[in-house]
C-alpha cells in the first residue's frame, strides 16, 4: 500500500459531521486538513495497512490530519530512533495527535529506548515532552514483562509526581495523573502511594465548558476493582 491507497481510503471513508467538527475548532488544529475520520476506524484501517516504516515517514510528511495518525500507529518501533522522536515531538498538533504519539498504546511506547525516553522527557522543561513523557510513563506501566522497570522506579516517579505537581498546567498535570492511574494499577504499594499522591491532587478540572466530569484518579485507585484485582 502507498500514500495514495492511503489517500483514496479517506476520501472514501470522510465523515462531513467530522470535518464540520475539525473546522469548527480550527484554532487548535495546527493548520492540519481532516477528512474527519475517528480513530476507531483509523486504529481498525491501520492494522489492514501493517508496520511499514517508510510509509510512516512519507505520511508523516503530510499536512493532512489521519494520514499522521496512520503514520503513527503503523511504524515500527524496530527502527524508530530516539533523534525520529525528537523531530515528531516538535511537530505535534496536541490532542489526539499528541495522544497517538505517546499513550495509547503508542508504537513509540514499544521501542527498546522508551525508558530513557521518557525519563527525559520528564525531566524537560518542554510543556509537550513533559506530556508526552508522562503519556511514555503510562505506556511502561502497563508492561509486565520481565524486562519491565523494577518497583523503585515506579515509586521514584511517583514521588517527583508528588513534588511537583502543584506546579503545573492543567494539561500537564493530567498527564501526571494517567500515568498515576496505570502505576497505581501494578501491585498494592504502588497503588498505596499513587493513591496519596492522587488525593493531594485532587479531581482535575480539565473542561472550561464543564461538559466533562473532573478527572478523579484517587477514586479509581480505590475502587473495588482495581483493588480485588491487587488482592489477587
Amino acid at each position: 500500500m502507498n500514500k495514495s491507497d492511503i489517500l483514496d481510503h479517506l476520501i472514501a471513508n470522510q465523515d462531513h459531521r467530522g470535518i464540520a467538527h475539525w473546522e469548527n475548532h480550527a484554532e487548535t488544529s495546527g493548520g492540519l486538513k481532516s477528512y474527519g475520520i475517528g480513530l476507531t476506524k483509523l486504529r481498525k484501517f491501520a492494522k489492514s495497512v501493517g508496520r511499514d516504516a517508510a510509509l510512516a515517514n512519507e505520511l508523516w510528511a503530510s499536512d493532512v490530519y489521519e494520514m499522521k495518525i496512520i503514520s503513527l500507529l503503523i511504524d515500527d518501533p524496530k527502527s524508530m530512533s530516539i533523534e525520529q522522536a525528537e523531530s515528531q515531538v516538535e511537530h505535534l498538533q496536541g490532542g489526539y495527535l499528541a495522544h497517538v504519539f505517546s499513550s495509547c498504546d503508542a508504537t513509540l511506547a514499544k521501542t527498546p529506548f522508551v525508558v530513557e525516553l521518557a525519563d527525559r522527557w520528564i525531566a524537560s522543561d518542554d510543556a509537550m515532552r513533559k506530556c508526552c513523557g508522562y503519556g511514555l510513563l503510562y505506556e511502561i506501566s502497563k508492561n509486565k514483562k520481565k524486562s519491565a522497570p523494577d518497583e523503585v522506579y515506579f515509586l521514584n516517579h511517583i514521588a517527583r509526581i508528588g513534588q511537583t505537581h502543584s506546579k503545573q498546567p492543567t494539561d500537564i498535570l493530567m498527564s501526571m495523573a494517567t500515568a498515576l492511574m496505570g502505576m497505581g494499577k501494578r501491585t498494592r504499594a504502588l497503588n498505596e502511594a499513587a493513591l496519596k499522591v492522587a488525593e493531594a491532587i485532587g479531581p482535575i478540572d480539565f473542561d472550561p465548558n464543564g461538559r466533562c466530569d473532573p478527572y478523579d484518579v484517587a477514586k479509581h485507585l480505590k475502587s473495588d476493582f482495581i483493588l480485588q484485582k491487587l488482592a489477587d
